[in-house]
């Protein structure tokens, strides 16, 4: 494994933070770390890039513990917030990071190594902008560059902290695309990011946060898929005490599986589950003809990143086991 945790925990005065996280990333994939604002991530990734120390629990990265020297030097790590001195060029910043990376003031100065800093500059899309005081770069183009310090040394682990969160959609393409050939070199990449869409086309597996808790983890297509699908009913003639009525009359506790989305002032209402087979939304929709109400509409949800997301930030927040 690339990164294996086990009950790794880091509070901040006992709040905040994470706890508990037992994790594994194999090595070779792209693995995303998902969760609202507040729920842990950018600790969770220092503490992967030896930026923190834990209160307790074990971890290693690239086979060894948190923090040694020979991890570091095959680990690319991208901060979300970053600043590099105005007045240098990216040549020069990427030589700053050769020399802070282990290698001396000389071998950054050779033709082999100015070279590897002309090709990373091409990589990331700042080949033109080379020589150019970074003072007057967009904050789309500083993320580029710190893309580009992360891959310099040609790291075995990219760790990387919102890397598009300041690129156009033209950018995040290029950065999509640029870590799609990462992966296929053997690079792992470890994604924290807010852009659902990069999780869905990139990674290989994922992670959920909560309020500093691990949720779920494991394949992506398995975590969409769950244990049953996610199945939307809408409905007429809903009333105020339309829901008690469907709990009187149902044979089993809706509760523990159909939630009202939402109802409006002329009785329309859409209800979601959370079901295991084609039978239970079945004898729901018998159960919604038999109490009075019109059946609009009846069908599985698409099965969305986003949906997968929202469900379980709600569920935790209302107490569901997952």
């Amino acid at each position: 494994m690339m990164i294996d945790t086990a009950e790794l925990t880091k509070t901040y005065n006992g709040r905040g933070g994470c706890r508990g996280i037992t994790l594994q990333v194999p090595e070779g994939c792209i693995f995303g770390l998902l969760g609202p604002n507040g729920a842990g991530k950018s600790t969770f990734i220092k503490m992967l890039a030896g930026l923190h120390r834990p209160d307790s629990g074990r971890a290693s990265v690239l086979g060894q513990p948190l923090g040694r020297p020979e991890a570091r030097r095959k680990l690319g790590y991208l901060p979300e917030l970053f600043r590099f001195q105005d007045w240098l060029t990216p040549a020069e910043v990427l030589r700053l990071h050769g020399q802070l990376g282990g290698l001396r003031p000389q071998e950054t100065r050779a033709p082999a190594f100015r070279s590897r800093i002309r090709d990373t500059l091409e990589l990331v899309g700042l080949s033109e902008a080379a020589e150019r005081r970074i003072g007057g770069f967009s904050k789309g183009m500083q993320q580029r560059l710190g893309l580009a310090s992360a891959l310099l040394l040609e790291p075995e682990l990219l760790i990387l902290d919102e890397p598009a969160s300041a690129l156009d959609p033209v950018g995040r393409y290029e950065i999509r695309s640029l870590l799609k050939q990462l992966r296929a070199r053997g690079v792992t990449i470890f994604l924290n990011t807010h852009l659902l869409e990069d999780v869905e086309e990139l990674c290989d597996e994922a992670a959920f946060l909560f309020e500093g808790e691990l949720l779920a983890s494991g394949p992506l297509h398995k975590l969409l898929s769950g244990s049953g699908a996610n199945w939307r009913f809408r409905l007429g003639g809903w009333l105020p005490d339309t829901w008690a009525e469907l709990n009187d009359a149902a044979v089993i506790d809706l509760s523990a599986l159909l939630r009202l989305v939402e109802a409006d002032d002329s009785g329309n209402a859409l209800l979601s589950a959370r079901l295991t087979d084609r039978e239970q939304a079945g004898y729901l929709c018998s159960l919604f003809v038999r109490s009075g109400l019109t059946l609009y509409e009846s069908g599985p949800e698409p099965n969305s990143l986003e949906t997968w997301f929202l469900r379980m930030a709600q569920s935790r927040k209302e107490g569901v086991p997952q």
